[in-house]
């Protein structure tokens, strides 16, 4: 169980997200491997790779419905609010809403070329397909030191009290179903 200490923020508002972040990495952890396995050519076989590609699609599909309600709540409510304190046409937000978009072009990108029969796939056409999964992993990884090294930060700064209650409210909700 996670103490307040844990948090590398102050308000509970991005507590909220930064214990979401916490959840989408330990299911980043499930698929990542994989990832590094066909990166490192460390299969024995063709077989034995092409499993291990199964279970990469099956744990990326269990992935995007939580990462995107993250990412749908962050949109939705604290950009907009932090944008009321900071802007929102250029900056840090503009930059972040950037990167969940190139996030959702590499998850696109590996479900649009990994859909069809698998046992078709060679060994170097799953490799590659796999570098898209690797660049999502990277992406959120600095995406989320973003955010709790610049944005998050800059609530505690900036953000009224009153304000930061509202957020608390509207973020309080589950990314899981």
């Amino acid at each position: 169980m996670w103490t307040k200490q844990d948090f590398k923020t102050k308000n509970r508002a991005t507590q909220i997200l930064e214990n979401e972040h916490r959840y989408l990495q330990y299911l980043m952890e499930e698929w990542h491997p994989i990832v590094l396995k066909f990166e490192n050519d460390s299969f024995e076989n063709e077989e034995e790779a092409r499993a291990a590609f199964i279970t990469l699609q099956e744990k990326l599909k269990a992935f995007i419905e939580p990462f995107k309600n993250h990412t749908d709540k962050e949109e939705k409510y604290f950009f907009p609010m932090l944008g009321m304190y900071i802007g929102k046409e250029q900056g840090p937000i503009v930059a972040i809403e950037e990167e969940h978009k190139e996030i959702d072009g590499y998850m696109g990108h590996f479900f649009h070329h990994s859909r069809g029969n698998v046992q078709d796939f060679s060994y170097q056409e799953m490799k590659k397909i796999v570098q898209d999964a690797g660049e999502t992993f990277e992406v959120i990884m600095i995406h989320f030191v973003k955010e709790v090294t610049v944005l998050f930060p800059m609530v505690d700064r900036v953000m009224r009290i009153d304000d930061l209650n509202q957020l608390m409210e509207e973020l309080n909700t589950l990314i899981t179903s």
